[in-house]
Parts: C-alpha cells; sequence; structure tokens
C-alpha cells in the first residue's frame, strides 16, 4: 500500500471519529436543549393559566379551567414537576395559593417541535457525514499526491540514471522542506559517484596505456632472442600477446565507457561480416558457414563493427564442436546478425551474466586458456553504441548457443 493511499485512509478515518463523536454529542446536547425549552414552555403555560385563574378567584368568578383538585396532597407547595404523556405532550403541573385556597394548574407544551429539529438533524447529518468524508478523502489525495510529485520525478531520474550519464540530476523541488533536501542529497550522491567512476576510468585507461609501451619492448627482445631460447621465447610471446589483446580490450572499454561519438560512416554490413568471419583463427577444426543478405546498409563505425563480429566469430570458435554458422538478415528496420556454435551452449541462467565482465563459464575455464572474459562485454557495448541490441537467444535444436546482434539499418 502507498504512502498516497495510507494517508489518505488514515486522514479519512480520523476525520469520520471525530465526526462520529461531533454528533453523537450535538444529538446529545440538542435532545437535552429541546427538552428543557419544551418544558419551560409548559411552565410558562401554566404561569399564565394561573395567573388567570388566581385574577378570577380573587374576583369571585372562577371557573374550573386546567386545574387540580385543591388540596391534593403531595402537590401544595411543590416545585413545578413535567411528565411526558403518551400523546407526545409535557405536562407541568403548579400549585397556586388563591382566595378559595391551593389550586394545581397544568401547563401543556406539544414534543412535536422538538421531534421535528431531531428528525431534520438527523436527515443533515446521515448524507452530509458520507458526502463530508468523500471530500476530506479527495482532498487528502490530491494534497499527497502533489507533495508526493517531486518524489516520484526523483525515483523516475534516478531509475533512468545508469554508469554511462552520471552526469544527470535529479530535479529539485524549490521549496524548503525535507523532499528538497532528499533531491540535494541524492544529487551530491551522484556528484561523488560520478567522480568515483571518472577516476577509475581514468585509472583503466591510463594503465592500459602505460603498459602497451613496455609490451612492445618486451615483444621485441622476446623476437630477438638467440637459437637457443628460442622454445622459451616461443612460451612468452604467447604470454605477451595475451597482454597485449588485454590491454586492447581495456583501453577500448574505456573509450565504451566514456562514451566517445562514433565517426558512423554508411557502410555495407554483409561485407564487412563476411570479411572478418572468413579470417584463420587457432581452430582449423571448426568451419565457418556464412549465411548472408547482401545489400544490408548501416551507418556505423566499421572499426568498432569489424570488434563486434570478431568477437562473436572468436567467441563461437571458441567453444563450438566442428561448426559455427554466421547469418545476417533483416527484420523490419534492423539488421539481424545471428552467430551460432555447437557446443555446450549457455545455460539460461547465465544468459545475462555472460556479457559481465571478466565473466567465463566453467566448462570455457577447463577448455580454454585463451579468452580474457572480455569480448562479449565489448560487442554488447559496441551495439549499443549503435543504438543497437547484444543478447542469447535459444538455438534452433536446442544445442550450442546463438547470439544475436540487432544494428538498426541506415
Amino acid at each position: 500500500m502507498g504512502v498516497r493511499l495510507r494517508t489518505t485512509l488514515m486522514a479519512t478515518a480520523a476525520v469520520a471519529v471525530a465526526l462520529f463523536l461531533a454528533a453523537a454529542a450535538l444529538f446529545a446536547t440538542l435532545d437535552a436543549s429541546l427538552a428543557d425549552s419544551t418544558r419551560l414552555t409548559a411552565l410558562q403555560d401554566a404561569k399564565a393559566k394561573a395567573a388567570y385563574l388566581k385574577g378570577r378567584a380573587d374576583s369571585g368568578t372562577m371557573t374550573k379551567y386546567g386545574l387540580i383538585a385543591p388540596g391534593d396532597p403531595g402537590w401544595a407547595g411543590s416545585p413545578p414537576t413535567g411528565v411526558e404523556d403518551t400523546q407526545g405532550k409535557v405536562v407541568v403541573t403548579k400549585v397556586v395559593e388563591t382566595a378559595n385556597g391551593p389550586v394545581t394548574v397544568t401547563g401543556t407544551a406539544s414534543t412535536a417541535p422538538a421531534r421535528a429539529a431531531m428528525t431534520t438533524l438527523k436527515d443533515v447529518l446521515v448524507p452530509g457525514v458520507p458526502a463530508l468524508l468523500a471530500l476530506v478523502a479527495l482532498f487528502t489525495w490530491l494534497t499527497v499526491g502533489r507533495v508526493l510529485r517531486p518524489v516520484s520525478a526523483i525515483r523516475a531520474k534516478v531509475a533512468d540514471i545508469t554508469a554511462y550519464d552520471l552526469h544527470e540530476r535529479v530535479p529539485e523541488p524549490p521549496t524548503r522542506d525535507e523532499i528538497a533536501a532528499l533531491a540535494r542529497t541524492v544529487n551530491a550522491t551522484l556528484d561523488r559517484l560520478r567522480t568515483a567512476v571518472d577516476a577509475h576510468r581514468q585509472f583503466v585507461a591510463d594503465a592500459a596505456h602505460e603498459l602497451r609501451s613496455p609490451l612492445t619492448v618486451l615483444r621485441t627482445r622476446l623476437e630477438l632472442a638467440g637459437p637457443e631460447a628460442k622454445d622459451l621465447a616461443a612460451e612468452a610471446l604467447d604470454d605477451v600477446d595475451r597482454l597485449q589483446l588485454l590491454t586492447a580490450d581495456l583501453l577500448l572499454l574505456s573509450r565504451l565507457d566514456a562514451r566517445e561519438p562514433l565517426r558512423a560512416v554508411p557502410l555495407d554490413l554483409a561485407q564487412l561480416v563476411a570479411e572478418e568471419a572468413a579470417r584463420t583463427r587457432p581452430r582449423p577444426d571448426v568451419r565457418v558457414h556464412l549465411a548472408l543478405t547482401s545489400d544490408i546498409e548501416v551507418n556505423g563505425a566499421p572499426e568498432r563493427l569489424r570488434r563486434l563480429v570478431t568477437n562473436l566469430v572468436d567467441n563461437a570458435v571458441r567453444h563450438a564442436t566442428t561448426t559455427v554458422t554466421v547469418r545476417l538478415t533483416t527484420r523490419e528496420h534492423h539488421a539481424i546478425l545471428d552467430v551460432t556454435d555447437d557446443g555446450p551452449g549457455i545455460p539460461p541462467e547465465h544468459h545475462d551474466t555472460v556479457f559481465d565482465r571478466f565473466t567465463r563459464l566453467d566448462h570455457a575455464r577447463a577448455r580454454d586458456t585463451g579468452g580474457s572474459g572480455l569480448g562479449l562485454p565489448i560487442a554488447r557495448d559496441i551495439a549499443r553504441a549503435h543504438g543497437g541490441t547484444l543478447c542469447v537467444v535459444p538455438g534452433d535444436s536446442g544445442a550450442g548457443a546463438r547470439l544475436r546482434a540487432c544494428i538498426p539499418r541506415a
């Protein structure tokens, strides 16, 4: 249950309790007030009758009108009393001393006005209280929604921010409340995070750049080794090759992370794929079959797209048993590049993790020592830089792995 709904329910419930107590107190107070008013009216009626009868008695012309027999026990000298009868009246008796002795006079007042007033109050409160509660709920819902609108904007912006656009900032409301303080805190955190990420990227780029020169010197010296050290130099050269490839990969990743602008030009993707897929690779026992649709033009950086194709085909050859199939087709406004091998495949739970940097599956570690775990992450970043995607899709036969790159057509 969201904060907005919870606040609305709590506010409505609190107002409902307050209105119930106020209505109960109002009913009780009004009922007592109307009862007192009715008794007062009856008493005034009794007083008027008593004054009239006393005057007639003194003049000797008293008639029997609203009287209780003089001298009835319990009435003489007693205060006025009231009793509501079955006819909806309040009767008040009053003892009056006349020339003929004490006379008890009765005054009456109808309770109909009081009952009508209570009925009117009930008719007003029964529909009025629910309507007021509905109005309170609506007002609370709108008010809380307006208050929480900046929070929704902050949440949406934070959800869109990734490691590649840490320059983005959440909107700061002009108010001086807790939400504005939250926005400022989030932006300050993003500033620190961007500084740390930029420093990390710069460190990777600097380290990779600094490694290139000593590796080149080391490679030159190993290639110039004498005949007595040829075998040892050959093994060392393999390690140098891997270090140089890793250094190149780190430099490329740092450029991709920095979102350097692409030097995109129109190019024939089918020709590019054919050239890269046909290159000689370390496993001559694995055959690479091509099924390419011609005349598929895209706008892209040729060197980056060549690297994408190379990484996908190299990965497939590394894990294939005998065959790799490279297929290029079109679908709507995209070029679809599928690279399929007949190897052990990629388990469904690793369809996302294979694109994490330096990630290699267990069977790949046992079989191959040449990969660095950066080929697929680099290929995915290149596809994204061109506005496309790279993912794992199920193969036709259920065996092997199929990697699919989608690149927008020109």
